[in-house]
């Protein structure tokens, strides 16, 4: 299971996402984007908008445009501000200027050609527009490809909190072009390993084995080790998403970390932190959060700490209030979508390889706050 050959990913593979009449095809591999065959599987419409932004525009937008020619009359770029400063109201509007200027009707079909923002953001612009038409999810970040382009969750930022304005509307395809990932700044990368190493601790630790094997071949670009990483990921989200479309119990464990993550984020205001970078720092604070409460022990905290170090992510809290630090957090993690009655449900190791949903004392929270953020 460690040893990956160089040529794993480039045949195309696929992972299904079963729900039903809304069930659909993630295909992961190599030269997708320019490949007209990688689309002709899609809803027929006069026309489609392609929905981008200032950083991942100028590389491949015209190169999506190309493939989809011949099967739409007229191809439509809308590109936004990039960064999750912009996940707004203003930023959203500017889809629906583009869809209603151009006469766009209800089979137009969106493309999202970027991160986790845009993705979120054309998903819930075709969750909306004349109530729903059709999209496409094409990832070019790996936080994108591992998680948020996969599941139907939409949404935007509200100054009090993050993704709290949305809707659960899923994509008719997601199209992983792996090639994507060669322009990734390292930062962003290191970002999009977070969202790959929660899964081992939450579902599969054969995953942390691997990643704890592979995480330099990650770093550096390995295209077999991506393909992997990216599958898997796909592949677990995919099972939780099949059972638990709407969050109701089971998917909220993909959250692990992220309570403490978006607290980070909603605090040192949105883009400060890249949201990988604060569920790399929440995981480990959700790890001593589940130690504090028997269900790990010190050496799984300390292996899952350096795992998230290796990857280039912080491991230490940010500083929100430097009087109540603590309190800051606990204020912030009240308005989380999983907050019930102002109890907050975090997702808890308990053991290795499996998670649990529970609400921890505030005393204990503020213990793990304190010393992870010292």
């Amino acid at each position: 299971m460690h040893a990956l050959s160089a040529t794993s990913a480039a045949a195309p593979q696929t992972v299904s996402i079963s729900l039903g009449d809304r069930s659909y095809p993630i295909v992961i591999g190599t030269q997708l984007l320019d490949n007209p065959a990688t689309w002709a599987d899609l809803p027929r419409a006069a026309a489609a908008l392609i929905v981008t932004n200032t950083t991942v525009g100028p590389l491949y937008a015209q190169r999506l445009q190309a493939a989809l020619q011949g099967r739409y009359a007229a191809i439509h770029t809308v590109v936004l501000p990039d960064g999750e400063a912009f996940k707004t109201w203003e930023t959203l509007n500017l889809i629906f200027d583009a869809l209603l200027g151009h006469g766009c009707d209800r089979k137009t079909v969106l493309f999202a050609l970027g991160g986790g923002v845009v993705g979120d953001m054309t998903g819930f612009a075709a969750a909306s527009y004349m109530r729903g038409v059709p999209f496409v999810q094409v990832p070019t970040t790996l936080l994108a490809q591992v998680d948020s382009s996969v599941g139907g969750k939409t949404a935007i930022n509200h100054p009090l909190g993050k993704n709290m304005v949305g809707a659960f509307y899923q994509p008719c395809k997601v199209v992983c072009d792996l090639d994507t990932l060669a322009t990734l700044p390292a930062r962003e990368l290191s970002a999009g390993l977070a969202e790959v190493i929660k899964y081992g601790p939450i579902a599969d630790m054969a995953l942390l084995d691997w990643l704890e094997a592979n995480i330099d071949a990650l770093r550096a670009g390995d295209p077999a080790a991506l393909g992997y990483a990216v599958k898997r990921s796909c592949e677990i989200k995919a099972h939780v998403v099949g059972q638990d479309e709407r969050e109701s119990g089971l998917r909220a464990i993909l959250n692990f970390g992220h309570t403490f993550g978006h607290a980070i984020e909603a605090g040192m205001g949105y883009g400060a932190w890249l949201h990988g970078e604060g569920v790399g720092s929440g995981m480990v604070m959700a790890a001593h959060l589940s130690q504090r409460l028997g269900g790990v022990d010190m050496p799984f905290v300390a292996r899952l700490t350096r795992l998230v170090q290796q990857a280039g992510l912080p491991t230490r809290g940010a500083v929100l209030d430097a009087t109540d630090n603590a309190g800051r957090y606990l204020q912030l993690m009240r308005v989380d979508k999983k907050s019930e009655a102002g109890e907050i449900k975090f997702v808890l190791i308990q053991p290795p390889g499996n998670a649990v949903m529970r609400g921890a004392p505030d005393a204990l929270v503020r213990e793990v706050v304190d010393y992870c953020c010292a």
